[in-house]
């Protein structure tokens, strides 16, 4: 059954850094291509990333692959800070930077194409959000919201505009174009969905609707079980 399509494709390839929607790109076994494959490593806690949590003007940088996306490596990672300075990844001046607004010891560290460990993403492979679910948070909440706030990988257009009906689909499988993955369960939030993904300015009220009128869950987690290709438009279909 189809159910939708595709209305965003959104990879993070800084872990914590502003989300980089492009149109087309690979699912690998680990979830989109060079997501979060990027990452500061925060040496005052030891095998623990620096994150929004320590530092919410990190959702302000943006970061965003430059140039083909190859199995032999990432391309060229660009990125711009808040204040308009522009870095490549290895550029001494953006570690710089960021130790001196945290005042933190930081480690960059990069994985590779072909793999990019559960431990920087944290959960799942990959996290999905609806168009209608966003739409009954905004009068939940009584406010418009950005989806980025929630750091999904694909927002969906569903065509029967249920809110939530996504957590109906838990051990169920779906393709989004040729790539097939299972849908999982919850995603439970936490404070960084009260950072304004655009200026970085903290608002407690969100995380609390959420927290009370949805049991703290707003998105969904699904694993990869078939890599390809995605595209924006790609059709999704509930195959079981």
């Amino acid at each position: 059954m189809i159910i939708g399509e595709i209305k965003e494709i959104i990879r993070y390839p800084v872990k914590s850094f502003y989300g980089e929607k492009v149109n087309r790109t690979s699912v690998q076994s680990y979830g989109l291509y060079g997501d979060r494959s990027h990452a500061f490593l925060d040496e005052t806690r030891p095998g623990k990333f620096l994150t929004l949590t320590q530092m919410p003007a990190m959702t302000r940088y943006r970061a965003m692959f430059v140039g083909e996306e190859t199995m032999e490596r990432f391309p060229e990672l660009k990125i711009c800070s808040p204040s308009g300075n522009i870095y490549y990844w290895g550029d001494g001046r953006l570690l710089d930077e960021l130790e001196s607004f945290t005042n933190k010891q930081l480690t960059p560290i990069q994985y590779t194409p072909n793999y990019v460990p559960l431990g920087a993403i944290e959960e799942e492979h990959l996290l999905l959000t609806t168009d209608a679910s966003l739409e009954k948070l905004e009068e939940l909440w009584g406010e418009q919201v950005d989806n980025l706030r929630f750091r999904p990988n694909i927002l969906i257009s569903l065509y029967d505009k249920s809110p939530f009906i996504e957590e109906e689909w838990f051990g169920k499988r779906v393709l989004l174009g040729d790539v097939e993955i299972e849908m999982k369960r919850h995603c439970e939030r936490c404070t960084i969905i009260n950072i304004d993904p655009e200026n970085g300015i903290t608002d407690l009220s969100l995380l609390k609707t959420v927290y009370q009128k949805r049991n703290n869950h707003f998105g969904v987690y699904a694993s990869v079980i078939k890599t390809g290709e995605i595209n924006v438009g790609d059709k999704i279909t509930l195959i079981d």
